[in-house]
């Protein structure tokens, strides 16, 4: 690959600026990066052959007004020159999710999607939600829309199944049912109440109905409650009519579910006034897990062709992609992107853009979603757009704020101690800009609510000032929300004029007269408290913000405390993972009793070689 800036150009723009390179390039593929007079990238496209596509830009004539505004603004280009076009392609796509220039179509909510588990780690399946690298030993199926869609499906399989959903610990811990089995959601294999062969099958029962053979299940379930019927063993067969009963149930509310569709992502672009929409459904064993909505950066002037491949590029860089993609529109290059989708997951994907037939009824149904979501997107912005004004006047700003940051801690007197960021901005919550900050301060009073915010604040305006220095990339607030009164104001503008940031807004939140609801008061530094309006928009507003970020930092808490009551010391005993903790916690019954054993019963335990055993006695006996 090779990197070309001449000289020559350092002071020219616009289209000269574009010339200049063309006796520099060659008519090999690759990248190019056109950069503005502060050296940001303003656009990153590919090439098949990088001297006939810039030379298209150095034209002073025929370009739609993004493209040309782009140009003007061009002051220098950098370009990498690749084997072949798939993998300037792939290459494109990854400089545009890491640099996210100004001018490319930008896909800005790109977070994981959950998967259903079915753990093989242990005799008992456990069948959960899983989201993140696929790391534990099991069978994944998805992915699914939203943790919603996750839900229902495990609701389902319980309902049908009726496979453990405890996690290992609570499972070795059960000396009688829980409510699951009571309710006739889990078998209770915690207690003996089902085989290891019989539950077995049943966990194979649910992953043929997670592969879509559902059909077979309820064939071998009427065979089985038939045989059972004949051996006279009358409660087995009430148990199989039971689960056949909901399983037709369950089939009865997937009528939505496409016949002749296997595995395949629908995905339909709606496009208006200069803001898309991309509706995303997920097809799997032929059902439809569901939906989720897109809304990537787009400007106006731009085809439908672009947007979608950009928008396909970026959301497979990190997903395994289907073996069917269904599209409302053609893309620039089909079979350039169909080769670059099958390098990654290792099998061939196609590229459909069906007129006729079920598959045309899916990219219809798809780009409806995405012209009603849309729509409601537009409405909603436009009401935000409003409150932020109120916003700027009531806190005297000088612009609406893109950007609000509203923080909160949590703590039960100062134990499992936390902070929490959201982030707001006109698009409503910014919830993968959320942040949480595990207080670490050893020198804090526990429940030194001041000092913690100091922590958390100092701590933010560090990494700020380490990533964006000079406030260029848009992660600086234009109002910080502080969960507190004047005391509050006051700790954290010593922060702010100790790391230089005293230009930014700052405002405390108080409850008002008797911590009522709608009589909060505001505190700004040198300036006297005040209210709005109980019927404020504003206020409204404000206390959705502050009830977030309290919610929020409430749930990280609880979380932190929940791992924290879960946890024994036996965690930090080297090579003492899951198992070999289960063995010495039923041989001693207690991790306490584990730290006072001696060597010698140490030793006795199954699964605990004399090294390990010599490695746990010195772990809670060194120094002593």
């Amino acid at each position: 690959m090779t990197d070309t800036d001449p000289e020559s150009t350092k002071a020219l723009t616009g289209h000269a600026c574009i010339a200049a390179y063309l006796k520099t390039l060659d008519g090999s593929p690759g990248v190019y990066r056109m950069l503005d007079a502060q050296a940001r990238v303003l656009y990153v496209g590919k090439a098949r052959n990088l001297r006939a596509r810039v030379s298209n830009y150095a034209r002073p004539a025929g370009h739609t007004g993004r493209i040309a505004r782009m140009i003007s603004e061009t002051c220098a280009m950098m370009f990498l020159t690749t084997k072949t076009e798939t993998e300037a392609l792939l290459l494109e796509q990854n400089l545009i999710k890491q640099l996210k220039p100004k001018y490319n179509v930008l896909l800005r909510d790109d977070k994981s999607f959950p998967n259903i588990l079915v753990s093989k780690a242990h005799e008992f399946p456990q069948i959960k939600k899983h989201r993140g690298a696929k790391k534990e030993k099991g069978n994944y199926y998805g992915p699914f829309a939203s943790a919603g869609a996750v839900n229902r499906t495990l609701n389902q399989l319980q309902k049908v199944f009726m496979l453990r959903d405890c996690s290992d610990a609570m499972f070795e811990s059960r000396t009688r049912p829980c409510l699951q089995y009571q309710i006739k959601r889990c078998t209770a294999p915690c207690v003996g109440k089902i085989s290891a062969e019989d539950y077995a099958s049943s966990v194979a029962d649910a992953e043929r109905y997670l592969q879509g053979r559902s059909t077979e299940i309820q064939e071998s379930l009427a065979a089985q409650m038939q045989t059972a019927s004949e051996a006279m063993a009358f409660e087995q067969a009430a148990v199989l009519r039971d689960r056949i009963r909901a399983l037709t149930q369950v089939q009865s509310a997937q009528g939505i579910n496409p016949r002749g569709v296997r595995e395949a992502d629908v995905i339909a672009l709606h496009l208006e006034n200069g803001q898309a929409c991309v509706q995303v459904f997920f097809i799997r064993a032929n059902q439809n897990w569901g939906n989720k909505d897109y809304y990537p950066r787009v400007g106006a002037e731009i085809e439908a062709a672009e947007v979608l491949e950009a928008f396909i590029g970026q959301f497979y860089a990190t997903k395994e992609p289907p073996r069917q993609l269904i599209l409302s529109h053609s893309l620039e290059n089909p079979d350039l992107m169909s080769e670059a989708l099958a390098g990654k997951s290792g099998r061939k994907v196609e590229i459909r853009v069906p007129q006729r037939g079920e598959k045309a009824e899916l990219i219809a149904g798809a780009v409806r979603n995405a012209k009603e979501s849309l729509a409601r997107k537009m409405s909603e912005t436009a009401t935000q757009a409003k409150l932020l004004r109120g916003v700027a006047e009531a806190f005297d700003l000088e612009a609406p704020p893109q950007r609000i940051e509203v923080y909160d801690n949590s703590h039960i007197q100062g134990t499992n101690a936390v902070g929490g960021m959201i982030v707001a901005g006109p698009d409503g919550f910014m919830k993968n800009s959320y942040r949480k900050f595990n207080i670490k301060g050893d020198d804090l009073t526990p429940g030194d609510d001041f000092g913690m915010m100091k922590e958390v604040l100092s701590r933010r305006f560090k990494r700020l000032l380490k990533e964006d220095p000079d406030r260029s990339k848009g992660l600086w607030p234009d109002l910080l929300l502080i969960d507190g009164g004047a005391g509050q104001v006051s700790a954290v503008d010593e922060i702010m004029q100790e790391w230089g940031v005293a230009d930014i807004p700052m405002v405390g939140i108080a409850k008002g007269v008797d911590r009522d609801h709608g009589k909060e008061e505001f505190h700004r530094v040198g300036q006297r408290a005040f209210a709005l309006r109980r019927n404020d928009p504003v206020l409204y507003f404000i206390q959705r913000l502050r009830d977030e970020a309290h919610r929020f930092a409430i749930g990280t808490h609880r979380a932190k405390r929940a791992k924290a009551v879960g946890a024994t010391p036996l965690d930090d005993v080297p090579g003492v993972g899951a198992t070999r903790k289960r063995a010495l916690l039923a041989h001693f019954g207690s991790a306490k009793a584990v730290s006072r054993a001696n060597l010698v019963d140490l030793k006795a335990v199954e699964g605990i070689s004399d090294a390990l055993a010599e490695v746990i006695y010195d772990f809670f006996h060194e120094g002593r």
